[in-house]
C-alpha cells in the first residue's frame, strides 16, 4: 500500500504544467491540493488497515517449534535394603491390652465380637480353672478378630512374652516387619526412552502473547499412566506429569499468557500453568538456552498460577535486572475428591514468592529465589498400581486373593489424609560465560521444614508417624492407625550445586557436583533424571557429559551420573530421613525400600526443529 501513494503523489506532480499555467487563481491550486492532501490521508488510513489485518492474521498463528530426544539408560542400582517398620506407642498398646483382659477398659469395654456378642478369655495352654495372664492373652487374640498386621504386631513369637513379663518396649519405639533387612543389587542394563516436547506461541496484540509446551515422555514399549508404587516418583501427578515417563500422550507442560507493560505502567502480568521447569542452571547440561523461571536447585515442578514483574533496569540502572512475585497453586482438596460429607482432613496448598534477576548481562547471572509452601499435605493425590509385596502388610484381605493372579496389580488413586505443615524455599545462582567460551556456575539452597505434628500413614513432615492400636468403626477389629508425627521441630536443609562446562574437540565437555543434608528438600521432582532428581538427592552426585554438536539443531550427549545417598526419602517431605547404613544395618526402618548408591549410564540425540 506503501507503493500504491507513491505511485499516485509522483501521477499528480507530473501533470502538465500547461493545465496550472492555464489557470491563474490561487483558489483553485489551494483546492487542488487539498484534494491531494485527502487522498494522502485516505491512503495512509487504508495502509495503516490492510498491514494491521495482515499482520493480525500472521501473529495470531501458534508458531510451533520443539524437540525430540532419543535416550538409552543403563540403570545399576547397589545395596538397595528392603526393612519396612513402623513406629508404635507401645505404652498406650499395653494400657489398652491390660484394660481389655481386665474387662473394664481398653479398645471397648466389653470387648465384642463381629455378632455383637462379649469376648470371652479361655486358656488354651494352662489350667482352664486358672488362667494365667498369658493365657488370657492368647484367648484375646484367638477370639478378637484381628488382621494379619495386627496379629504380626503383636504375636509374634517374643511379644506375647514380653508383654506378659513387662519387657515391652517403653513409650514410642519401633517395629519391624521383616526379621532382618534384605539386601540386594537391581540392575536395568538398558532402559530407552522417547520425549517430545512441541513449543507454541502467538503474539495475540501488541503487548499480549501467548506461550505453551506441549510435552510426550515415554519408555519404549511402555504406555502405561500407572507405574508400581516403590517411591514417590512413581506417582502419576499433576505436578510431574512432564518428568516422568507417562505414555505416548501429550501432555500440558507450560500454558501461559503474558500482559505487558499494563497502562505503560511497566508491569506485567502472566497467568496460567507456569514456566516453573529447567531454570538456571539446569539449561547447561540440557545444552539449551534458559528453559524455566526460578533457580533449578530448588524448584523444578509444574505448577498454575500467577506472575506479576517489572523490569528494573531503568531504575537501577543494572543491566537486566527483573523483579518477579509469583504465586501458585499446587494441590485441590475438595474439588473432585469425594469430600461429600465434611469430612476434610486436608487443606489446598498454595504457595508464594519472589524471583529476582539481580544481573543479567549476557556474561554473567545472578538469580535469587524464595517462596514459602503454605499446607502441605501427605502426599499428592495421584494413581498408582499397588504393589504386591505391600498386600500382605497394607492389605490382607485383598492379599489373599492377590495369590491366584500373582501378575495382577490393582490400580488405586492414592489421595493424602492430613495437612503436616510449611515449608520455606530459597536458592541462589550465579553464573559466568567466559571469552573463551567456557561456562561455569554455583548454586546454593536452603530448605526449612514447618511441621504440625501431624501425620498419615507415610509419616510427618520430615518425622515418621506413631501409630496407635484402636478398633475399626464397627468393633470388630483392631487396626493400627497414624496419630501424630514423631517430631515437631523445625528442620533446616542445605543444598549446594556447582559445574562447569568447557569448549571441547566438536562440542563441549561438562563436570557437575552436588550435595544434600539430612533436611534437603527442594521442589525437583520434575527434573527427568531415570534414577531420581540428582538435585534432590540427600547426599552427593557426580556428573560428566560430553556433547557432541552434529550441526546448530542437533547434538549427541554422551553422559554418566553417579547418586551416593546417605539419607532416605530423597525428594520427598514426608517422612523422617534415616541413615542408609542404618537402614541396611537393622537400626532403622523404612516403608519403602532405599538405595544406597546408583549410576546411570546414558546416550541420547536430541534434534530441534
Amino acid at each position: 500500500m506503501q507503493k500504491l501513494t507513491l505511485l499516485i503523489m509522483v501521477a499528480l506532480l507530473a501533470l502538465p504544467l500547461n493545465v496550472f499555467a492555464a489557470s491563474q487563481e490561487d483558489a483553485m491550486i489551494s483546492e487542488l491540493q487539498k484534494q491531494i492532501s485527502e487522498l494522502v490521508e485516505e491512503l495512509d488510513e487504508l495502509n495503516d488497515r490492510v498491514d494491521g489485518a495482515e499482520r493480525h492474521a500472521t501473529l495470531d498463528r501458534i508458531e510451533f517449534s520443539g524437540d525430540l530426544r532419543g535416550k538409552a539408560h543403563s540403570l545399576h542400582y547397589q545395596d538397595v535394603t528392603y526393612n519396612p517398620g513402623i513406629t508404635v506407642d507401645y505404652d498406650n498398646f499395653g494400657s489398652k491390652v491390660q484394660g481389655a483382659l481386665a474387662g473394664t477398659s481398653g479398645f471397648h469395654t466389653p470387648l465384642t465380637d463381629a455378632g455383637g456378642n462379649p469376648l470371652t478369655f479361655y486358656a488354651p495352654l494352662t489350667d482352664p480353672l486358672n488362667p494365667t495372664d498369658a493365657d488370657k492373652l492368647a484367648g484375646f487374640l484367638e477370639n478378637n478378630n484381628l488382621t494379619p498386621l495386627t496379629k504380626m504386631l503383636i504375636a509374634n513369637p517374643g511379644f506375647l512374652n514380653m508383654f506378659v513379663n513387662e519387657n515391652l518396649p517403653s513409650g514410642i519405639a519401633p517395629y519391624p516387619f521383616v526379621v532382618k533387612p534384605a539386601t540386594y543389587d537391581i540392575n536395568n542394563d538398558i532402559l530407552y526412552t522417547s520425549r517430545l516436547r512441541l513449543n507454541m506461541k502467538a503474539q495475540v496484540y501488541d503487548n499480549v502473547k501467548f506461550s505453551g509446551r506441549l510435552s510426550m515422555f515415554k519408555n519404549w514399549g511402555d504406555s502405561t499412566n500407572s507405574q508400581v508404587f516403590d517411591s514417590w516418583n512413581r506417582f502419576t501427578m499433576d505436578a510431574t506429569n512432564s518428568g516422568n515417563t507417562t505414555g505416548d500422550v501429550l501432555r500440558v507442560d507450560r500454558a501461559y499468557m503474558d500482559w505487558s507493560n499494563i497502562a505503560d505502567s511497566g508491569f506485567y502480568l502472566s497467568i496460567g500453568r507456569r514456566p516453573s521447569t529447567g531454570g538456571p542452571p539446569l539449561h547447561f547440561r540440557e545444552n539449551e538456552m534458559r528453559g524455566g523461571t526460578p533457580t533449578g536447585n530448588v524448584m523444578s515442578l509444574n505448577f498454575d498460577g500467577i506472575t506479576i514483574g517489572r523490569s528494573l533496569e531503568e531504575l537501577t540502572g543494572i543491566e537486566g535486572m527483573m523483579a518477579r512475585f509469583c504465586y501458585g497453586q499446587g494441590f485441590e482438596s475438595e474439588w473432585g475428591n469425594g469430600e461429600m460429607f465434611n469430612e476434610i482432613t486436608t487443606k489446598d496448598t498454595h504457595f508464594a514468592g519472589i524471583n529476582v534477576d539481580l544481573l543479567n548481562d549476557g556474561t554473567n547471572f545472578l538469580q535469587f529465589t524464595a517462596f514459602r509452601a503454605m499446607d502441605l499435605n501427605d502426599g499428592f493425590k495421584g494413581v498408582i498400581a499397588f504393589p504386591t509385596q505391600y498386600a500382605a502388610i497394607f492389605a490382607p484381605t485383598l492379599y489373599s486373593d492377590m495369590q491366584k493372579f500373582p501378575t495382577f496389580n490393582f490400580e488405586t488413586r492414592y489421595q493424602p489424609s492430613v495437612t503436616i505443615g510449611d515449608i520455606d524455599l530459597g536458592g541462589v545462582v550465579f553464573s559466568r560465560t567466559e571469552d573463551n567460551g567456557v561456562n561455569w556456575f554455583v548454586s546454593g539452597g536452603m530448605t526449612i521444614l514447618r511441621p504440625n505434628n501431624n501425620a498419615g500413614m507415610f509419616g510427618g513432615m520430615g518425622s515418621d508417624a506413631v501409630y496407635q492400636a484402636e478398633l475399626n468403626d464397627n468393633g470388630t477389629e483392631i487396626v493400627f492407625a497414624p496419630k501424630v508425627a514423631t517430631e515437631a521441630d523445625d528442620e533446616k536443609g542445605y543444598g549446594f550445586y556447582a559445574g562447569v562446562q568447557v569448549p571441547a574437540p566438536m562440542g563441549k565437555l561438562g563436570l557437575e557436583y552436588s550435595y544434600g543434608s539430612e533436611h534437603w528438600t527442594p521442589f525437583t521432582q520434575s527434573q527427568d533424571d531415570a534414577v531420581g532428581s540428582k538435585l534432590a538427592t540427600r547426599g552427593q552426585t557426580g556428573e560428566a557429559y560430553y556433547i557432541f554438536d552434529v550441526n546448530p539443531k542437533m547434538f549427541i550427549k554422551l553422559s554418566g551420573i553417579y547418586y551416593d545417598y546417605e539419607y532416605s526419602n530423597s525428594g520427598s517431605a514426608v517422612g523422617k530421613p534415616q541413615k542408609v547404613e542404618d537402614i541396611k544395618d537393622g537400626l532403622a526402618y523404612s516403608l519403602l525400600p532405599v538405595v544406597d548408591t546408583a549410576y546411570d549410564v546414558n546416550a541420547s540425540l536430541t534434534v530441534k526443529f
